[in-house]
């Protein structure tokens, strides 16, 4: 995710406990979403997309934290 922006995201998963959240977040739905897509023959269960809308908007939520680090720096 935003392999241009790694090194900023390296920087702060150690020194900013909310963008830290937000990660773990994502990656945590993330691993929902391919568990229930390994067990159903489809990715289009009522269950998935909501899975993945709410992955969606905290990918959306990283970018803008990210780009507001970038900004200031």
């Amino acid at each position: 995710m935003f392999p241009e922006y790694r090194d900023l995201i390296t920087k702060l998963k150690t020194t900013d406990a909310h963008f830290l959240k937000k990660f773990d977040q994502h990656n945590q739905l993330d691993e929902q979403i391919k568990q229930q897509e390994a067990h159903c023959s489809s990715d289009t269960t009522p269950e998935v997309k909501m899975l993945k809308a709410q992955k969606l908007h905290i990918k959306e939520e990283i970018f803008h934290i990210l780009r507001k680090y970038q900004v200031n720096q």
